[in-house]
């Protein structure tokens, strides 16, 4: 887009000058996804760019790692391919069993984030809620307080519930952490709720769970569902709980990542996290989708 004529040299230097450093910050956040991409699709086990790939040389990409992440772990890695495979691989592969526990526990994390989450925000938002600002800073000081200080806190307490070393203890653990989203994104879809509509629909003779259910649930929808999103991501992207708590039937895919960084160095890690960056687009393009269908339904309402 070109300048307006009066704009002065002063101007558009400033103006060129943000525009460089805004597509540098930008760089800067995408430069470890523009690298860790084509990597994963290294055919040599390292993880540089060798001459070959830097010369595009077809033998120097391969799906080699990708491969390790459903065989790695098999009682049998080289058996053809069907049913007694893939039972094979679901039962045993390392990477697949640390999958199913990451969605495990997400799902759960989610379903419960959500449920609680949405009741906080909607008593937060009442007329006449006592001490609002203190309770709202409790709920989400989970994303302020250091996660460190929050997982040890919370290992001190599981060790004396017998919790440690559970699915339990971890779908509690990343519930905290996960809640305090659910409660903001409710709670700001609730600001420019009109609660004449509960009084109009409690008037007509329907019930507080009929109201519930047909007024309020449809336009609180949206954020519920926004909140739920990112308590999924921020529980399969959770790493120091896991640490703390959780024991080896419970490795998650960041504390399988975490574990061969430091024992074996494997580019299936590059594999891994190029299936996470494809997840995590997925969930913001949800995000997105759910935010145009808010402002549209706000639109409608005003």
């Amino acid at each position: 887009m070109a300048l307006p004529a009066h704009i002065s040299p002063m101007g558009r230097l400033a103006h060129y000058g943000y525009l460089i450093f805004c597509g540098s910050v930008l760089l800067f956040l995408i430069a470890p996804i523009l690298v860790i991409v084509p990597l994963s699709f290294n055919a040599a086990p390292y993880f540089t760019f060798s001459r070959e790939m830097l010369q595009l040389d077809p033998s120097a990409f391969s799906l080699r790692w990708y491969r390790d992440i459903v065989q790695n772990g098999m009682q049998n890695p080289n058996a053809a391919f069907g049913w007694a495979y893939l039972v094979d691989s679901w039962n045993n592969a390392q990477w697949i069993h640390s999958l199913k526990n990451s969605f495990v526990i997400a799902i759960a994390t989610t379903i419960l984030s959500m449920l609680l989450g949405t009741l906080a925000a909607l008593g937060l938002t009442s007329p006449g809620m006592p001490a609002r600002g203190l309770v709202t800073s409790l709920l989400i000081s989970p994303m302020i307080v250091p996660i460190i200080i929050t997982s040890a806190g919370m290992y001190f307490a599981f060790s004396t519930m017998g919790l440690t070393g559970t699915f339990t203890g971890l779908i509690i653990a990343h519930t905290v952490l996960g809640t305090p989203f659910v409660v903001i994104t409710v709670t700001a879809t609730l600001e420019g709720f009109d609660r004449n509509l509960i009084r109009a629909g409690l008037s007509l003779g329907a019930s507080p769970v009929r109201v519930f259910r047909s007024v309020i649930m449809p336009l609180i929808l949206p954020g519920v569902a926004s909140g739920g999103i990112f308590a999924f991501a921020t529980s399969f992207d959770e790493v120091v709980a896991v640490i703390f708590l959780a024991d080896y039937d419970q490795r998650t895919v960041p504390r399988q990542m975490w574990a061969g960084i430091r024992e074996q160095i494997s580019p299936t890690i590059l594999a891994m996290a190029t299936i996470l960056v494809l997840l995590s687009i997925g969930l913001l393009t949800i995000v997105e989708l759910l935010r145009r269908r808010t402002e549209r339904m706000r639109g409608t309402t005003l």
